[in-house]
């Protein structure tokens, strides 16, 4: 459908025509290549036509006077990239790859000189140099850093002469050593010692050397075929696998191996050069096989797993918090003074809250324990300085400690003795202060270079030995982190905006938490004789109940700056978006009112900035013209008449967009027509405004023509043209008709020449000013009537001549007897009746597309709103069109921008939809076909109605067995899944849009008119012949993995990952090959290769061998770093597979590319944040809220991050990363396993560390597909939390948490680790304060807390409340407007989004502690998929059983004992709201995975559930049985993370799972059995009892396992006898101990909770226990109390299965596919087809 896709170019824009191309399987086939030919330079390629390309291979080829390798005969069309393969031992295709590489950059460089060079057949100087320094600055930094000297040779001096050859070789080498180092590229500063080497052994060579060994000229040490890959390559290839060997596959503590950051970190120091030497040693200790004695160890961080890590990286943050917090109470504690200040003008107030000082002294002395605790391992003999540091800095810190006591005890001895505060008193007070104020002045230091950042950054990137030793002292000389301060106003922004936050977060603390609870606590301590209902420990005070009273408090307290910070980002990124002109077009009546400037708009951004600087010339004239365009100032489209240039351009743009939503299936062939913007064959007067812009204008015309009937003509008219729009209708409508009259009716009649002389008449009263006065005006609806009629008659595709006559007889009478005042009849006489014979009709398609439109314009009166109908086709118009209008670099010419590549990392996913997989059906009948069918009906019914007119389908209702068959039914399928297909279509856009605009930039403006009359007349297709330069400048590489096996198994997924090759030229496969050698080994190679359209088949371009396979670190990792090598250009931009984009945002991808020019503060952006628009909002509620907290959480958060924080980091899969400084950086993503689990985020910190700049736009967006399914999003949620959780412990978020500014750091925190600890606190606050009520609920005291529990309350409702509503509510504003987002938002509270983001609280709360406490974090696949079938009890079980249900059963059981016990008025709104939101808690976790499932709540299926959840709990696991299948198995699984946690972690673990034991702590003494004894006898009682239970259960077990089988009386005989001795001992305590029915059921409440914290600690003690009997006893327990949670958790489930299911289904799906799916279930076979 698209028209500029093919279409053939005439003139100068086509250049010279391409080479004739030979016929498959011919012979004088040249050699295949990616995208120039560069092997064959005298080849007739378009590419090898371009000037910058030849200059660029005839400086390669400037071998000169270069001394020739002495191993192999020189050959003549060997270059320089030649020449170092032969010294270096390079292989050949690393070589033929780069050497592609360098050419294409080097021409793409010299394209974009501002000024063409005198000799454009020879590669600019500059242009080298500039490179050089760029791909070489790093490596420049490096030899700084070690206080070595560069090995470049070359002088950067201003008037040095630079040597064009020498500079060629750098680079050159450089990027060999890099294409070639496969997992060494994750090491960048690995790469820097390998390249200083050999850059000076080539030095040696250049410089004529003599080897003072051999006397003769020096050869390097390594050379030789694949000499780098064996001597060079694999050598720190094996250390590195070893060492991932050692990681037992990520379950060794993190500290036990190297991971890629250590062993980079190794090149870090001098020792590199004494101990790997050159060539590299194989004896060094780094390569050593002696696991035991030599290893790399640790370099430079140790990562060690436990929840203090928190504290160790933000300590800052921690400090203040707690120093606030003692303060605060000291203050607090005079409640008799309202305010602060007040408080604080006592002396003795002023002294207590010196103790601050004292508290911060021990928080330093905590942070250097933990320092050395956790980093001891990177003691050394080398790094012994770094083992006397820390123990200096404990000793220092202890001093401190000790100090402060000592002077703040003199002060009040002193201060006691005289009774009053004496000058001795005051003296000592004084001594303490500078004691404190030698304390804080580094602080005051660090803070007075906060203030003047530019200092700290000078400091820090001079490597200058004072200032090394001065920060010797405060931390570790690295090389990342230096110079990480942003410019100054850059630091007044986001420290003001912290300022505020931080004022308020106090405030709100002080007045609202801290002073509130002092009176009850100073009640509480005042309490004597407390009648507790236990044994007291503490004796007669209440300090504990205190504690536990302020425990909920302080975790709230610690948590709360997040809620704050999400308020006011929430206000700053609605300000920010609103500066940036996001959401002034929402709809498309907007779009309707800014259409007229549109053509400006597209000009003045899109079009190249060559253009415009004439008519713009200077910034001041660029921010005007903006101005006018944005708000119509001056009313620019006047500028814009139908013919000009300008207005083709932004036609023909317009029209491409279009056509591409009618490939898309989202608009239909109608609208289409109403919405293109063609130009008028019969009107050239006006611009032909798109149909759907006139719509009713010609109408409203009439009606004020009507209503103006004595007006003059000025009078009217001026009131016709206050609508640009309605102008144009009635001005086009008039023309239209005139020349439609005049083309139907035969020339050589009567009635033409009568016909032209009344349109002559019409003209001249226009022109004379006398149209009202010679016209009857109230005649024009009767006109338009009889008009319209016959536009009608003559569009039908069935003609009738007859009624076409009678229509033109009775238009003719009409006009000529009562519209003309003086009109006379010239048809009357001739005795025959008007027009007959005289009506000829034209049959070409230009006339009736003009027919049609005109009797659009004659009859709409549609709303605007309706067309086009798909919301998808209004959200990308308003979208694009509100882009037009915000502040964007313009563009410059396709020659002229940077080239990019798009990387797309794919594994096994799905790539097309297969026929069985659209037809297969679920239990209920539904299959996904069905399921787009009724989710997507518009589309479908237009991709039916496309199928049609190609013929490709013959009736509207076709079968979908008939259907299947179709490859475009099965690529509109995949287009709407979350498929390889789909972002394959999507990035191919760029290429697309690359070659029209290519065409635009440079065509003249009669090849533009000419083409856009043949595109108006024929709409025929061709090719623009710029397909070499779309192809520089783009590069599309799809990293396929896999590909190779797949291929060798005839996988179905090879055939069609070679389809995807075939339709798209722009389109790469890299994968990895694995190929067998003869000694039962394996080669690895990286591959890439295309579809080679002339020999019609897959061809492989380069094939660069591996040192080993490729996966050592996390897998998708490292499948982009093998990838990279084959990508282009000066950026690379990340885009997952379930991602997609759009033509008219490929359009923009020019101007996103400019902003790396632009400073962004005192740095260029490295990477450029992309928006990402949720395209699967739509498929389901779940899809919806996820799309939503995705906007608000994503969107608006890394608005705000970019701008004014600055701490925006690579959280989106489809940034842009400026390659080359990402290439001598590492790459685009970490690989360390499990560290970084989640490797895009590494990847921005990485880019922080090492002074790079992260910016975010939002005039650009791509699309990106969402999980929508509950259990799919959890995992999602789960590795995202786990991914956070192994960060806490990595040394990226340590060096920026000290190394980042303070406000900077607050930032990086609370958008990061932080939020997911936050989220935790939110949970573990839940937890405190029930079970704080649990001890404090039957006690005499707690009458005392209700503020408090206000407080609580409070901040409960602030959690879950604002902190997710507000930036919802204010985003979606911004972007939809007030009352669209509330109504949004209401409607999600109707469809439970409240029970889902609950749901995902826990998720993220549960993943990340334990991950924080244990590790276990790994990759969850998702799937990528429909959710269309109903997922099984016992799969839900399994998946939130522990993080979930558990937990919702612990709250639940702690809030019925505190309903039963509390002596609070329970009718308190403070007892109601408390009761409430924590009961949400337990609902929502518990009902979530039922009330989104489908079919959750139906009755059969319920059964069917609970029979297999049964089934599933007692079958017997054997070794190849799955956790799906077996309890026992997944049990185990569930246990993983214990085996690999620590001694920190099993600690906590034990900690946390004795609380279960004070349930029962707290019940027995409840009981009528101890007679209100309060001794810890009773407890310990209960102890024996509760074991007792449980042998008895284990001698059950034993008879069952002994007995069952065989000897089943014996069995029964030992249950009879328990069960006798059990109503023995029953009534023995009803008749004696007076036990009551109730307290039996209450005993039982007692010892569950008991008996799941034995089951806890017993599987933390698994080691100790599984060889004894004991093991055996634990499972079979904790299986029962497994089925006893299942029960309670299937409990509601059934309740609600008796009730109508379809509110259930409708709140999950859209009402048509929740009606779809239940027509479906009854008429089973026979599903509702969709008609057109």
């Amino acid at each position: 459908m698209s028209r500029l896709r093919n279409l053939n170019i005439p003139g100068t824009l086509r250049g010279r025509s391409r080479p004739s191309q030979t016929p498959p399987g011919g012979d004088d086939q040249e050699p295949p290549y990616n995208i120039i030919p560069v092997a064959a330079v005298r080849a007739d390629h378009p590419s090898l036509r371009v000037p910058e390309v030849r200059a660029a291979c005839a400086a390669l080829r400037s071998i000169g006077g270069l001394r020739q390798p002495p191993w192999s005969p020189w050959r003549p069309d060997y270059d320089l990239l030649d020449w170092l393969r032969l010294f270096f031992g390079f292989q050949e295709d690393n070589v033929r790859n780069q050497r592609e590489h360098l050419v294409l950059h080097l021409a793409n460089l010299q394209m974009r000189l501002t000024s063409r060079p005198d000799n454009i057949e020879a590669l600019d100087v500059t242009v080298l140099c500039c490179f050089r320094k760029k791909l070489l600055w790093n490596y420049t930094l490096w030899c700084s850093y070690l206080g070595r000297k560069s090995n470049i040779w070359i002088s950067d001096c201003h008037d040095a002469v630079s040597d064009p050859r020498r500079e060629l070789l750098y680079v050159s080498l450089y990027l060999l050593v890099w294409g070639e180092s496969a997992n060494l590229r994750l090491m960048p500063e690995c790469i820097c010692y390998i390249f200083h080497n050999m850059a000076m052994e080539m030095n040696r060579i250049l410089e004529n050397y003599i080897d003072p060994n051999t006397g003769q000229p020096v050869l390097p040490s390594v050379s030789g075929e694949k000499a780098f890959l064996k001597k060079v390559v694999e050598p720190i290839y094996d250390t590195i696998r070893k060492e991932v060997d050692r990681s037992k596959n990520g379950t060794a503590p993190p500290g036990a191996w190297s991971n890629y950051d250590d062993i980079n970190e190794y090149f870090w120091s001098g020792r590199c050069f004494a101990k790997l030497s050159w060539p590299i040693d194989r004896r060094s200790s780094f390569f050593t096989r002696d696991e035991n004695r030599y290893r790399v160890g640790k370099m430079g961080f140790v990562e060690t797993r436990m929840f203090w890590n928190l504290f160790r990286s933000f300590d800052r943050l921690w400090v203040m918090l707690v120093l606030f917090l003692q303060a605060a109470i000291i203050v607090a504690w005079h409640d008799d003074k309202e305010y602060p200040w007040q408080a604080l003008k006592s002396r003795d107030r002023q002294v207590k809250v010196l103790t601050i000082f004292m508290t911060w002294s021990g928080m330093r002395f905590l942070q250097s324990l933990l320092d050395a605790g956790t980093q001891y391992l990177l003691v050394s003999r080398e790094t012994m300085f770094l083992g006397v540091r820390m123990v200096m800095k404990i000793v220092v810190a202890s001093l401190w400690m000790i100090a402060f006591w000592v002077f703040y005890g003199r002060i009040w001895s002193q201060r006691n003795a005289d009774e009053r505060w004496s000058q001795e008193a005051n003296r000592r007070l004084v001594h303490f202060l500078e004691l404190a104020f030698v304390f804080v002045l580094p602080e005051l230091l660090g803070l007075t270079l906060m203030i003047i950042p530019w200092i700290q950054n000078f400091l820090e990137e001079r490597n200058w030995r004072i200032f090394h030793l001065y920060t010797w002292w405060f931390q570790s000389r690295i090389f990342v982190g230096r110079g990480l301060r942003e410019g100054l106003v850059d630091s007044v922004k986001y420290s003001l905006f912290w300022i505020h936050v931080l004022a308020t977060k106090f405030l709100f603390s002080y007045f609202l938490q801290i002073k509130p609870m002092i009176q009850p606590t100073k009640q509480l301590l005042k309490l004597v004789d407390v009648k507790y209902e236990w044994h007291q420990f503490f004796g007669d005070s209440n300090r504990f109940a205190v504690g536990l009273l302020w425990l909920p408090v302080v975790l709230i307290y610690l948590m709360d700056l997040q809620i704050w910070y999400s308020i006011y980002s929430s206000l700053v990124g609605a300000a920010v978006g609103l500066l940036d002109h996001l959401g002034e077009i929402r709809n498309l009546e907007q779009v309707r009112l800014r259409f007229q400037f549109f053509a400006s708009a597209v000009q003045f951004n899109l079009m190249p900035e060559g253009q415009l600087l004439q008519t713009i010339g200077n910034k001041f004239k660029d921010l005007l013209h903006r101005l006018k365009l944005r708000y119509g100032l001056g009313k620019p489209y006047q500028k814009f008449e139908p013919n000009q240039i300008e207005a083709l351009r932004f036609a023909l743009l317009w029209n491409e967009i279009i056509a591409i939503f009618r490939e898309e299936d989202i608009v239909s062939d109608q609208e289409v027509e109403l919405l293109e913007l063609r130009r008028s064959a019969w009107s050239d007067s006006v611009i032909s405004w798109p149909c759907f812009l006139l719509f009713n204008e010609l109408l409203l015309a009439l009606r004020q023509a009507k209503e103006l009937v004595d007006a003059t003509d000025k009078r009217l008219w001026y009131k016709i043209c206050k609508n640009e729009y309605r102008r144009c209708a009635v001005i086009e409508a008039y023309d239209s008709v005139k020349h439609l009259l005049l083309e139907i009716v035969k020339i050589d009649s009567k009635e033409h020449s009568v016909i032209t002389d009344l349109f002559e008449k019409i003209d001249r009263s226009i022109k004379d000013g006398k149209f009202t006065k010679q016209f009857n005006l109230s005649m024009l609806p009767e006109i338009h009537k009889y008009i319209s009629k016959l536009a009608k008659l003559l569009k039908d595709s069935k003609k009738d001549e007859g009624k076409i006559v009678l229509a033109l007889q009775a238009l003719y009478r009409i006009v000529i007897r009562e519209f003309s005042i003086d009109g006379e009849d010239q048809l009357a006489s001739g005795g025959r009746l008007p027009f007959i014979d005289a009506v000829e009709l034209p049959s070409n398609n230009q006339f009736h597309w003009q027919v049609r439109r005109l009797h659009i314009i004659l009859t709409s009166r549609d709303s605007t709103h309706n067309v086009p109908s798909n919301v998808e086709a209004r959200r990308r118009i308003c979208f694009f069109s509100n882009s037009l209008f915000m502040n964007m670099p313009h563009a410059p010419k396709v020659e002229k921008m940077f080239g990019f590549s798009v990387l797309t990392p794919y594994h096994n996913e799905e790539v097309l939809y297969s026929k069985e997989q659209l037809l297969e059906k679920n239990e209920d009948g539904v299959c996904i076909l069905f399921y787009l069918k009724t989710v997507y009906p518009d589309e479908w019914k237009y991709f039916i109605e496309r199928m049609l007119r190609e013929g490709k389908v013959v009736k509207a209702d076709e079968d979908d067995e008939t259907m299947a068959k179709l490859r475009d039914l099965r690529l509109w399928a995949s287009y709407r899944g979350l498929t390889l297909a789909r972002a394959v279509r999507g990035m191919t856009y760029y290429h697309r849009a690359l070659k029209v605009m290519a065409f635009l930039d440079s065509a003249s403006e009669v090849e533009i008119q000419e083409l856009a009359k043949r595109l108006d007349s024929a709409g025929q297709d061709g090719s623009t012949n710029k397909d070499h330069i779309s192809a520089m400048k783009c590069t599309f590489v799809v990293a396929c993995q896999l590909y190779g096996s797949q291929k060798a198994e005839k996988d179905t997924r090879a055939e069609e990952i070679l389809y995807l090759m075939k339709s798209n030229e722009a389109l790469r496969v890299a994968y990895v090959d694995e190929v067998p050698t003869r000694r039962a080994e394996k080669e690895y190679y990286s591959v890439l290769v295309k579809y080679d359209g002339q020999r019609q088949k897959e061809v492989e371009l380069y094939r660069v061998q591996l040192p080993g396979p490729l996966k050592l670190g996390e897998g998708k990792s490292e499948n982009q770093n093998h990838a990279l090598i084959f990508t282009r250009g000066d950026a690379v931009q990340t885009i997952d597979m379930n991602q997609d984009n759009y033509f008219e945002e490929a359009l923009k991808m020019r101007n996103l590319l400019e902003e790396f020019k632009t400073f962004y503060g005192i740095r260029k952006p490295t990477v450029l944040g992309v928006r990402e628009h949720i395209f699967t909002g739509s498929v389901s509620s779940l899809a919806w809220f996820m799309s939503a907290q995705e906007m608000s959480l994503v969107t608006l958060g890394q608005r705000v991050l970019a701008n004014p924080l600055k701490v925006r980091m690579n959280y989106s899969h489809s940034d842009v990363f400026d390659r080359f400084w990402f290439l001598s950086r590492g790459g685009i993503s970490r690989a360390s396993r499990i560290i970084n689990i989640s490797e895009d985020i590494s990847a921005g910190f990485n880019c922080t560390l090492r002074g790079g700049k992260v910016t975010h736009h939002e005039y650009i967006q791509v699309g990106k597909g969402r999980d929508v399914g509950l259990n799919q999003i959890s995992m999602v949620e789960a590795k995202v939390a786990a991914g956070n959780g192994e960060q806490v412990l990595s040394r990226d978020v340590y060096r920026l948490g000290h190394r980042l500014d303070f406000f900077r750091m607050l930032s990086f925190f609370y958008t990061t680790v932080g939020y997911f600890f936050n989220t935790t606190m939110v949970i573990l606050t839940a937890y405190a304060f029930l079970w704080g009520r649990l001890y404090l609920c039957p006690a005499a005291s707690s009458s005392n807390d209700n503020k408090a529990l206000g407080t609580i309350l409070n901040l409960f409702v602030i959690q879950l409340c604002l902190f997710t509503a507000i930036p919802m509510i204010v985003e979606s504003t911004l972007q939809h407007g007030f009352l669209q987002a509330m109504w949004d938002f209401m409607t999600k509270q109707l469809q439970l989004s409240s029970v889902f983001y609950t749901f995902s609280m826990g998720t993220r709360a549960h993943y990340f502690g334990r991950t924080v406490l244990h590790g276990s974090a790994k990759y969850r696949p998702t799937g990528h998929g429909f959710v269309v079938d109903h997922k099984s009890f016992a799969e839900n079980y399994r998946l939130y059983a522990r993080s979930h249900f558990v937990k919702a059963i612990e709250l639940g059981l702690l809030l019925t004992f505190y309903a039963s016990r509390s002596h609070a008025d329970k009718n308190t709104f403070t007892y109601k709201a408390l009761t409430i939101s924590s009961w949400f808690f337990v609902v929502s976790w518990i009902m979530a995975p039922f009330l989104f499932n489908p079919l959750g709540f139906d009755w059969l299926k319920t059964v069917h559930d609970f029979g297999d959840f049964m089934n599933w709990i007692w079958f017997r696991a054997g070794v190849f049985t799955k956790a799906e299948e077996s309890w026992e198995v997944w049990w185990y699984e569930e246990q993983d993370h214990l085996r690999t946690t620590g001694l920190w972690g099993k600690l906590v673990e034990v900690i946390l799972d004795l609380r279960f034991f004070l349930f029962q702590y707290g019940v027995v003494y409840q009981l009528g059995i101890p007679a209100g004894s309060r001794s810890i006898s009773v407890y310990l009682l209960s102890l024996i009892c509760f074991f007792v239970i449980l042998g008895v259960h284990a001698l059950i077990s034993y008879a069952w396992d002994k007995y069952a089988a065989r000897e089943h009386m014996y069995y029964r005989l030992v249950q009879f006898l328990i069960i006798i001795l059990g109503a023995l001992a029953l009534v023995a305590l009803v008749e004696y101990r007076q036990l009551k029915v109730k307290e039996i059921f209450t005993s039982l409440l007692a010892f569950i909770p008991t008996g799941w914290g034995l089951i806890s600690i017993a599987q933390v003690l698994r080691p100790i226990l599984k060889p004894t009997w004991i093991w055996g006893r634990v499972v079979s327990l904790a299986r029962l109390y497994d089925i006893m949670f299942g029960v309670i958790v299937m409990a509601p489930i059934a309740v609600f299965s008796w009730m109508p299911g379809s509110m259930q289904t409708r709140i999950l799906f859209n009402q048509a596919f929740s009606e779809g799916l239940w027509i479906s279930r009854i008429v089973s076979a026979k599903r509702p087809k969709v008609h057109l």
